[in-house]
């Protein structure tokens, strides 16, 4: 069995992050990422295929998807994760491609900000129906797998958000919360076959927070603990150690990855 190790150095903040070598092996392992077309989903979608896993990377939009998965060689599926025909045409392509689905990786989600007096309907309902909505879809059509294997991985990306709240966020707030109680249900449900559920809580440099004006973005990179926002890479770490046999033992656990805003 072929092991992989990752090397790099990484420029964060103004400085490297100096990374020593970190081994997983997911050679032939089945990864379904949603969100995948850009930034943690598509870190994430990297570290496995870099790992020897063949990736289905599912993102909405077909074009940037398309040129992402091509870089890395992964297998671009365009879908809405808030449509249960688009989820189960997804995971039957991915048995009838590898036969199992080892790993599930939940980070599909989409943004309608507004205060709650004008929030309307259909962005309510967009938001949950992709965060929510997505990972409890994808999370059923793959555990008859997960059953018939005896094992699977689960890992779901929620926020600091869904505990805390923020304003104009109701929708993505609630969201994320209902992924908490999900993963935390789902890990008690599957458990018995040999599946962990687990989620991270992110706080990565993304083109959401590269858009902020540099002031503000300087007065909240101040109020974490670490002092800078991670790139997404860091992310991609947490997920492969919760998706590794060296996380055998952990389910049902948020594990915050957000360089300590969430203490």
């Amino acid at each position: 069995m072929r092991r992989w190790r990752y090397r790099s150095n990484r420029t964060v903040g103004g400085g490297i992050l100096m990374k020593a070598s970190t081994t997983f092996d997911f050679d032939g392992a089945s990864v379904i990422v949603t969100g995948a077309a850009r930034g943690v989903g598509l870190s994430i979608a990297t570290r496995f295929a870099t790992a020897g896993a063949q990736v289905f990377m599912v993102d909405f939009d077909r074009e940037e998807l398309e040129g992402a998965a091509a870089d890395i060689d992964g297998v671009p599926v365009t879908a809405d994760v808030s449509c249960t025909a688009d989820v189960e045409a997804v995971v039957a392509q991915v048995l009838e491609s590898c036969g199992r689905i080892d790993v599930l990786v939940n980070n599909a989600g989409i943004l309608r900000d507004q205060v709650v007096w004008k929030l309307s309907d259909a962005d309510w309902d967009a938001v949950l129906g992709v965060h929510l909505g997505g990972t409890f879809r994808f999370t059923r059509a793959c555990t008859p797998s997960f059953r018939a294997q005896n094992r699977g991985r689960v890992i779901n990306v929620t926020s600091y958000t869904g505990l805390r709240g923020n304003i104009g966020q109701s929708n993505y707030a609630a969201a994320k919360a209902g992924i908490i109680g999900f993963t935390k249900t789902t890990a008690k449900e599957l458990a018995r076959f040999g599946v962990t559920v687990n989620a991270i809580s992110p706080n990565a440099e993304t083109r959401m927070v590269a858009s902020i004006p540099d002031a503000r973005k300087a007065e909240l990179a101040a109020a974490i603990p670490l002092g800078r926002f991670a790139h997404p890479d860091e992310m991609a770490d947490a997920v492969a150690f919760l998706a590794s046999d060296s996380a055998a033992y952990i389910t049902g656990v948020v594990l915050p990855v957000d360089g300590g805003i969430s203490i």
